[in-house]
């Protein structure tokens, strides 16, 4: 990418809002070297434990990390965890505004065991506890869309993006000229058109074109692509593929498929949060797509080879694309 001095020099000077589901990681980490007498399960030493920004927190941890200014808006907790991951926040200058309510903060609890994954313990309430309405979304928010220049909407399915909020935080950013992002999770059904770019992954994409591919069958990529885009109308579509890169489409057709650069992995966690905050960098800055899609993949390539939600900066992303 010769492009890539030039480029984020461009994505020095944006300010980027993320709107979602904001977590907190939480890290066991531990050995086990023995079984519980009591039930045959192991039982772990806990050498320490570490945190760090989760969903739509890690988004914008990314987001700062490749050197953009940043905002995020999310439910934050009058908790422990809450002040944690705030403080998280603000110590890479990320703006946090909190939205209204009494529900927990959603905290993702790992436990390792000698750099592998023993389980997950997940503390939240229901969806409906973190809802927010459109007013208040629009009152809260409206100042920091004036002056991004992209917004970008991580859905979680955790229940601050219902569609009332997507339609009217979507038709605010619009109608500003700002660029607007959506990463869906089909679950949710979310009602939303017309979009910059939705970055679903290969389940995702096929639960929203409404196709149900029968067993062992090729990924119907042009019906997934051509479906989407009568649905959605979006510009920009880039499907994640997995271990078979990302498909690219613009208009319902096909652009092309970029391969997954060779990569040493060790945790993938985090690794879609990395790549949505790196296309929408990129394609703010003015990137054509495939350029987009090169400078999110080789982001990418650089987190999966560290172990825990992480980020990438820009003298790392330098140095794996000179490499590769």
């Amino acid at each position: 990418m010769k492009q890539l001095p030039a480029l984020l020099k461009k994505i020095s000077r944006l300010r980027i809002l993320v709107v979602g589901d904001v977590m907190l990681d939480h890290y066991i980490w531990g050995d086990a070297t023995r079984i519980s007498p009591e039930a045959p399960v192991p039982v772990v030493d806990i050498a320490r434990d570490s945190w760090t920004a989760g969903g739509a927190a890690n988004v914008a941890l990314n987001l700062a990390s490749l050197g953009a200014t940043c905002a995020v808006a999310g439910y934050f907790g009058q908790d422990e965890a809450g002040q944690r991951l705030s403080t998280i926040l603000h110590s890479k200058k990320i703006t946090t505004l909190a939205t209204p309510g009494e529900a927990p903060t959603i905290v993702k609890t790992r436990v390792l065991v000698q750099h592998q994954q023993l389980c997950r313990l997940d503390r939240e309430a229901a969806p409906t506890a973190y809802h927010l309405p459109a007013a208040k979304a629009e009152a809260l928010l409206a100042r920091e869309i004036a002056a991004c220049d992209a917004l970008i909407l991580s859905d979680y399915a955790k229940g601050i993006l219902g569609d009332d909020v997507v339609d009217r935080l979507s038709r605010l950013a619009r109608a500003a000229g700002k660029f607007v992002a959506l990463d869906p999770k089909p679950k949710r059904k979310l009602a939303f058109h017309g979009l910059d770019l939705i970055t679903p992954n290969k389940r995702e994409a096929l639960q929203l074109a409404g196709i149900d591919p029968l067993p062992h069958t090729p990924f119907p990529a042009a019906e997934v692509c051509a479906q989407l885009h009568a649905r959605y109308a979006t510009r920009n579509l880039v499907i994640t593929l997995d271990e078979d890169g990302m498909l690219l489409s613009q208009r319902g057709k096909i652009l092309k498929t970029i391969p997954t650069a060779a990569r040493e992995v060790f945790d993938v966690s985090g690794a879609g949060d990395t790549s949505l905050a790196a296309l929408v960098l990129a394609l703010a800055a003015g990137a054509k797509l495939e350029d987009a899609a090169q400078f999110a993949n080789a982001a990418a390539g650089v987190v999966v080879a560290k172990l825990g939600t992480a980020t990438v900066t820009p003298r790392e992303l330098t140095a794996y694309v000179n490499r590769h």
